[in-house]
């Protein structure tokens, strides 16, 4: 793949890398909701799921609205969140499971951190391009996201974190 030449190729380069990276995670947070103990925790991984997917159906939507091929790009920097989601959250034996939770919380934050970063990234490229609808659907977007790693923050803060302190 050659550099991109404008703005507008940035923008729909970096769609594709989202569109890679809402799969990844999609995978690892299906798997992490299948091990977490929280009712409250399974409920917004499952949750979170849905989320993901219709994310990724928007991404979808626009590079078909954009004229690019639906096609996605292979993300590396999800590769290596979810690698390490996999390696602390589901490789490890606990004795615990609410120290499995914890866990859980904090890889489940930092890849939705990454995505709060892409997608408000893409959002502000559409904004510059005067893609005004683009710009709308991604802000909004990247605002569900802020508000499900704000609800996990709490979920952590109301009970989990000191379930796993002793």
């Amino acid at each position: 793949m050659s550099a991109p030449e404008d703005l507008r190729e940035v923008y729909l380069d970096e769609l594709k890398d989202l569109w890679s990276a809402n799969d990844q995670m999609k995978s690892v947070v299906e798997k992490l909701a299948g091990v977490a103990k929280d009712s409250k925790l399974k409920a917004m991984l499952d949750k979170s799921v849905d989320g993901i997917q219709k994310h990724t159906d928007l991404l979808k939507e626009l590079l078909a609205e954009n004229g690019e091929e639906v096609a996605k790009e292979h993300c590396k920097g999800m590769q290596g969140l979810v690698a390490e989601a996999k390696k602390h959250a589901l490789d490890e034996d606990f004795d615990d499971d609410s120290v499995r939770d914890v866990v859980i919380i904090a890889q489940y934050q930092r890849m939705t951190h990454y995505g709060i970063a892409g997608f408000g990234t893409v959002a502000s490229f559409a904004g510059t391009l005067g893609l005004k609808d683009d710009a709308a659907k991604l802000e909004r977007a990247t605002g569900e996201i802020y508000t499900a790693d704000e609800y996990m923050t709490k979920i952590a803060e109301a009970c989990i974190n000191e379930s796993a302190e002793a």
